[in-house]
């Protein structure tokens, strides 16, 4: 197997079948509904116009292009819709890194080659994304091959491999033809891929939020910047938006609609499943620095007269987020706050133990018009993990998570 730079292969001339010199390589190409690694095809500019040259046709390439066939059997290109360019749409593209989490520009593509049989095989390996390729391009048919191969020799490689790159396409019938997604970015941490689409065009992150899945595009818009955020929602069609705010918590979908026009904020909830809309149709009546305004409507509340055992069933079946289950609350037949359970607690109880056994003193909670100074200074001097709120009548109306008190503090940085 021998490395072989996109470079290097741009421009270099074809021999076909007879001999002859018959053009040189204008395009390399992949096929990604075939294959998103192997190189399919060549194009190739010839005195009467461009050709394709399959890559089955290609016997080797060293110093050029040979060709098993004849330059005058290579047809003429059928449009390229469904091919991936390497030059057009790789090299100066931004792409996203997903092993080392950022935003690259590509200067250079590394290739593979290898024969088998009397047949050439062409693989993408890596980007370059370092001065190494930059220089390449730029000394290329300036110096001679021989002192530009020996300065390149002389500075490291900084390239990524194609496995760790996520390609960004902006037009949605490419990205379709092109099966081009964003699996890999879907694996990280919701909090890096929000660093990198904060690092995107707006065009780009449009694209990007497109093709994620909801739940995951739902956990990534929540770590955006508010800014950005707000932008990236009013460039998605509204039943796009509703899709991703359905899988959102309650509390950040309504701060986020609170900061769009009224009547994009209907629209966006007359899309929304009923019991979502009406969910975070009734946070959005409350103001956003309050404590009703932050807190989040799904949480566990369990009769005073609950057991560990009932306390492990409703842990069984909760949909809610991860930040709400530290806390078990506790409520009588109207509702009323009786008590909160820690997690850590219940783990060690057996199932028979009364849930009263096991509750926090003393209880803290705050009421629904709470400041959001109030609530920082509830979390921090009693090192909450989460802060019931209240109505006037005592009743359990929701729960202030520590995640949603970081959110308040960064809003105030």
């Amino acid at each position: 197997m021998s490395a072989l730079a996109l470079t290097e292969l741009l421009g270099a001339p074809v021999i076909d079948s007879t001999g002859h010199s018959s053009g040189r390589v204008r395009e390399v190409a992949l096929t990604p509904q075939e294959d998103r690694i192997r190189i399919s095809l060549l194009i190739i500019k010839t005195k009467t116009g461009d050709r394709v040259l399959p890559l089955q046709s290609v016997t080797s390439i060293n110093g050029g292009v040979r060709a098993s066939t004849l330059a005058a059997d290579w047809e003429l290109p059928n449009g390229t819709e469904g091919l991936f360019l390497l030059e057009r749409d790789l090299l100066d593209q931004q792409v996203i890194d997903v092993h080392g989490r950022k935003v690259v520009r590509v200067n250079d593509v590394d290739l593979h080659q290898e024969s088998v049989g009397n047949r050439s095989i062409l693989k993408v390996a890596s980007v370059d994304v370092g001065a190494r390729g930059a220089i390449r391009r730029l000394l290329k048919g300036v110096v001679p091959l021989a002192a530009l191969h020996l300065l390149l020799n002389q500075i490291p490689p900084r390239s990524i491999p194609w496995d760790f790159v996520d390609l960004i396409e902006t037009d949605p019938a490419r990205r379709v033809k092109l099966k081009i997604s964003h699996e890999r970015l879907a694996k990280l941490h919701p909090a890096d891929i929000a660093d990198i689409v904060e690092e995107l065009a707006p065009d780009e992150r449009e694209a990007v939020f497109e093709t994620l899945d909801e739940g995951v595009a739902a956990e990534a818009l929540e770590e955006v910047e508010p800014k950005v955020q707000k932008a990236i929602i009013e460039s998605l069609d509204s039943d796009r938006v509703a899709d991703i705010v359905e899988e959102m918590e309650p509390d950040a979908a309504a701060d986020l609609l609170a900061d769009l026009p009224e009547e994009r904020t209907e629209k966006i909830l007359e899309e929304m499943g009923p019991e979502e809309a009406q969910e975070v149709s009734g946070l959005l009546e409350f103001k956003e620095d309050s404590a009703a305004g932050r807190m989040n409507t799904e949480f566990i509340a369990l009769p005073v007269t609950a057991t560990a055992h009932d306390a492990v069933e409703a842990l069984r079946h909760y949909e809610g987020g991860i930040e709400s289950v530290s806390t078990i609350f506790l409520v009588d037949s109207r509702q009323t706050l009786a008590g909160m359970v820690p997690l850590s607690k219940l783990v060690l109880a057996s199932p028979t133990t009364p849930l009263l056994a096991l509750t926090q003193e003393p209880l803290i909670s705050c009421h629904a018009d709470a400041s959001d100074r109030d609530v920082a200074e509830l979390f921090d001097k009693y090192n909450l993990l989460t802060l019931p709120v209240v109505d006037d009548q005592n009743k359990l109306t929701g729960v202030i998570t520590s995640d949603d008190v970081i959110s308040l503090l960064r809003e105030k940085l």
